[in-house]
This record gives C-alpha cells, structure tokens and sequence, in this order.
C-alpha cells in the first residue's frame, strides 16, 4: 500500500524538483545582477548567471527560493491546463483492444503446486483457493465448457479434473466410460474415495437412491415436487396449468403424509405410487371413500392442521370427474416409477448426497446416451443435492463444507433440468461447491432456462469453447466473448496514362481476433478460454497422457478397469423373500484393521440390520 502511495504521489512530481531548483538559481542570478529597476537587472542577468548557476548547492536567500517556488508551481499549472484540454488518443486501440492472453496474464491464478488447480487448458490453470492473499484474483470454480460431438469434453476436459483427486466429485458418465477409466484410481491409496454409482442402464449393476429420504420439512416437500414436475413434463407445450397445479397439491399431501406420518420402511417413491394407484374414484358419487380418504380423515382427527390434511382438503375441492382426470395425469406421469426395477432401486438409499462435502466421494451417475427415458433422474438428484449441501454448510460445518465438492454436469441438455439453478449458482461457491455444465452447442442452455440462460453462464468465471460449427454459439463467441482488435490496413492503387501514378494508403479498422468462419475451422488440438476479468487465451487442449496419474487410468493398464460389479455386490442387499444363511460372529472391538473397516462400512447401508 505504501509503494503505490509513493509511485501514484511522489515519482511523478520529482521533475517538478529540477524546474525548482532551475528557477531558484534564476532568482539568484536576477537579485545578484547590477541595476536598480527590471530593465537593467535583465540586462546584467547575462553576466550573473554563469556564477549562480555554477554552484549546484541552493542558496539559502528568501527571495531565491520564493522566484523558485513559483516558478515550479507555475510551470506545474501550465502542465495540468494543457493536459485537461489536450485531445484524447487511444493509440492501437481506436476499434477494440481485444488481445489474446498470454502466460504473465494467467500466473496470479495459478496455484504453485499443480495438484491443488483445476485444468482449464493445456497450458492454463486455475487455483481451488476461492479466498487467495488478493482479493483481485478471486475467482469461482463454475464453468462452461461448450463443444460438439468429438471435440474432447471427456477426455480433454473431465477426465483431467478427476485426475486431479482434489475434490468430491459428482459426475454424469454417459455410458459409465469415465467410471471405468479412473475408478479404481481414486478408490486406491493415497486417494481413498467413497465410490457412489447410479446406474440408470442397467439397474442390476447400481446403487440405490430414495428421494425421499432427503426430505426432512414441508419446504423440502415443495422443492422435490417442484423439481419433480418440471423434469416429467415431457416435450411438447404445456396445457393448462390447472393440472400441473391440483397435481402438485396431491403430490404434496401424500408425501407429508408418507414422511410424517408412514413407518420407515415406507417413506419411498414406490408408496407414492401405490397410494395414487388405490385411490379408486366414482363420478357419479362425490361421496364415496377410497382407502386414501379414509387415512387422511384418521389423520385429520388426530392433526387437523397438519401440511397433509390441508393440501388433501383442497385437492377434494375437485369434483369426481376432475379427480379422476388429476389421477390419470398422476399415473402417467409417475409411469417410469411401475418399472420393477426402478422400484427395487429406489425402496432405500445408499448414495448419501448430503454427506458428498464431508469426506472424499466420488458418486458417478451412469446414463444411456441412447435413450433418456431415466435421465430425469439425475436432474432430480441434483436439485436435492444442491439443496442439501447447502443446508449441511450452514447448518453443520459454520458455512464452507470440509471437502470442495465439483459437480462435473456432462449432457446437461439431455438430463432434465434443476429448477432456480440461476438463484443455486450464484450461492453454490461460498459453501465450497461448483457446478461445470457441459453442452454442445450454446443454445442448448437457453432451450432449457430460457431468459435465465443468461444468468447462468455469467455466474460461470470460467468459459471454455473446444470447437464445433453452430451458427448462434460462434456468433456469440466472436463478438461477445473474443471483442475487436485495431489492425492497421495497407492499401495500394496505380493508375495508367499518359502520367502513370501509384499511391500507398495505411489506415486503421477493427477486426474479430477470430471471426465465425475461422473458430468454425479451428483447428482440433486447440481450445478458447474465457477467464473473467482477463483477455481470452487461444491454446492447446489439454494432453491427458501428460498427466501425473494418467498411469494409474485404465487406458494406460487394463489392470486398472474399474470393477463394478464388485462394489456393487459388496453392498448388495437380499430381497425381502430371498432365503440367506445368518451367522453370528462375536468379535472384540479392536480387532478389526483399518482395512476390514473400508469393506464393513455400516454408512454405506441405510439399514445396519441388514448384515
């Protein structure tokens, strides 16, 4: 702080000092020039001053240093009034001063040691210390990483950020190929993670998930209702949302019910579906009962103003024909939730989202890139668990959670949609969370959040463009992100007749860094970064067989292919009518090792009976 006072105050008026002390010895040679009045001591003035001015040393006389004092102070006045009216000059800078960045441009940002950043591009970093030393230099870890179909998002871009291991992971893994990949690395030593898989392609091979599980009030009720509608909508425009809303009454009513009021066992999607599938409805007599009615009747008697009993009473407002419609609405929504295997999946959880801050994880979810018909799922998971890690920081670990958890959203357009992920993305970073949405092309997010697309990506420190040809995102990349340089042009004409002339013409225009046609034909090995606060950086992708740990992938060794079947059937847990043989094993507190805890974990499984 005190540099910068001295360089902004002190160094630009140390010439002032030299044109002091030239008027100061001016004032010598005028007082020491022969003549009583002005004309004749300016006439002696040419013979006293050589000897002032031969001494360096200042006098000390008071008329001396009042000439030099206002001298200086005059001179210094002429200086301010000619550069306030002087015209303004931006030299090489008349039609945009877009520029690539270069490395001294990046280097603040960067961490020392390579294994505490996130891989931006092959020659960029960005640190994971949110908070650094200079405020200035603080950026979020939310990006974007926009490309088509072969430009390398997973294997330039995600596979490296796990790599890393320096973060809970949350991944979208089309095809489980990632999983695969680094699996076995982070689970090994020194690494440790907690490995989690949803696997919405084959459902022998996953764990288990139970949205409800994760409801704790009625504000949580509404959120996962929320998020439920609005990823089950199916394509198409909406009717009237009369529907949507009496649903969402019903909805709500039913799962307060199941949270507050059912067993344990209970508190799954598949009671919600059972419930909806036994309320049996007659037109032609309002009064009749189904066994639904009867329950929120005993539970009105007991709890009159109870969330359940109050949304239920509004939801009987309907008529037995409109009740009737609102259940076959219900029923088709919910029709993915009759599958037996996703019923088998989602009777108890196992992924524990909430706890995703508190140690080291890894939690993959496995989709088809084929058929999307469980990718609402994952939306659905996400909203919770944003909600849920949120809540945790705050609530458990004084606001920052103890393990930065990155949420790597590959196919974010074809995995439904977070409701307020707008609202979630601003707030996400100051409890140790980012998000990093991955797209093929730019319209894709404003397809699904519409006017919140933009509030989106700008809460996104970190854009990255890998390459692709769609007409709307090279646009945007060109003229918002890249900006206009000043070029200068040469001209050159020759005129022919009897006096042959030729005349050479230099002027300034603004031009793209690269306009759409050349980022349309950007060559494959090379990416664009737009780092907020900085100039945009034209570089390589990133190598992901230079990296430290690309031995310990399953692309270097096959050894190292992660095996899922063996996590899965470690955690298995027999169904309700398989015959198993219990043994009972008495052993001492310290006897087990270290080890043997990993593979007994009682966290891993919701019921610890279950052994």
């Amino acid at each position: 702080m005190r540099t910068d006072k001295i360089r902004k105050y002190v160094l630009p008026n140390i010439p002032y000092l030299f044109i002091l002390w030239a008027c100061l010895k001016l004032g010598t040679a005028y007082r020491l020039a022969a003549g009583a009045d002005l004309p004749h001591k300016l006439m002696g003035l040419g013979q006293t001053i050589g000897p002032a001015f031969a001494d360096f040393a200042p006098g000390l006389h008071p008329q001396d240093w009042l000439i030099g004092i206002a001298g200086a102070v005059a001179f210094r006045l002429l200086i301010y009034v000619k550069s306030k009216n002087a015209k303004k000059f931006r030299r090489d800078a008349e039609y945009g001063s877009a520029r690539w960045g270069t490395e001294k441009d990046i280097k603040p940002f960067v961490d020392p040691a390579f294994s505490n950043n996130v891989i931006l591009t092959g020659t960029e970093y960005l640190t994971m210390n949110t908070r650094p030393k200079i405020p200035a230099n603080a950026r979020n870890l939310n990006c974007c990483i926009i490309g088509s179909s072969g430009s390398g998002k997973t294997r330039f871009w995600l596979t490296p950020q796990l790599l890393q291991a320096h973060s809970s992971y949350c991944v979208v893994d089309p095809k489980g190929g990632v999983l695969s990949q680094v699996g076995s690395f982070l689970q090994r030593k020194p690494q440790n993670y907690k490995i989690k898989v949803f696997n919405s392609i084959d459902f022998s091979k996953s764990m288990h998930y139970n949205p409800l599980a994760y409801i704790r009030n009625e504000a949580d009720i509404l959120k996962f209702v929320n998020a439920l509608i609005s990823n089950t909508k199916g394509e198409g425009k909406e009717g009237d949302p009369f529907w949507t809303k009496a649903e969402t009454l019903l909805y709500c009513a039913l799962i307060a019910y199941i949270i507050f009021e059912g067993p344990e066992e209970d508190r799954n999607m598949n009671t919600l579906v059972d419930m909806i599938s036994g309320m049996e409805v007659k037109e032609d007599d309002d009064d009749f009962m189904n066994a639904v009615d009867y329950m929120f009747k005993g539970l009105e008697k007991r709890k009159p103003d109870c969330f359940a009993v109050k949304q239920y009473k509004k939801y009987k407002l309907s008529s037995g024909k409109t009740a009737r419609s609102i259940l076959i609405s219900c029923g088709a929504r919910l029709a993915p939730f009759d599958i037996p295997q996703l019923r088998e999946i989602m009777s108890y959880d196992e992924l524990e989202l909430d706890r995703m801050g508190d140690r080291r994880t890894a939690t993959f979810f496995v989709i088809s890139d084929t058929d999307s018909t469980y990718n609402f799922l994952v939306a659905l998971a996400f909203s919770q668990m944003f909600n849920l890690l949120c809540e945790r920081a705050d609530n458990v670990h004084g606001g920052r959670l103890p393990h930065h958890v990155r949420v790597l959203w590959d196919e974010a357009a074809n995995t439904g949609q977070v409701p307020q992920l707008e609202k979630l993305v601003a707030v996400i970073r100051s409890r140790e969370v980012s998000l990093c949405l991955f797209y093929q092309q730019y319209a894709q997010c404003k397809a699904i959040y519409k006017d919140n697309a933009e509030t989106i990506i700008g809460n996104m420190d970190s854009v990255i463009f890998l390459g692709g040809r769609e007409s709307s995102t090279i646009k945007e990349i060109s003229e918002n992100w890249l900006g206009k340089a000043t070029i200068s042009m040469q001209t050159e004409g020759r005129s022919r007749g009897q006096s042959e002339s030729y005349n050479q013409n230099t002027q300034r225009l603004g031009r793209e860094l690269m306009t759409p046609a050349e980022l349309a034909t950007m060559p494959g090995d090379k990416c664009i970064l737009q780092l907020r606060g900085l100039p945009p950086f034209f570089s390589r992708k990133y190598d992901l067989k230079q990296h430290p740990n690309f031995k310990f992938t399953a692309e270097a060794d096959k050894r190292n292919a992660f095996d899922l079947d063996r996590l899965i059937n470690r955690r298995r847990r027999p169904k309700p009518e398989e015959i198993c043989e219990v043994y009972e094993v008495d052993a001492p507190d310290d006897a087990l090792t270290q080890e043997d805890e990993d593979i007994l974990n009682c966290d891993d499984i919701d019921d610890p009976d279950a052994f």
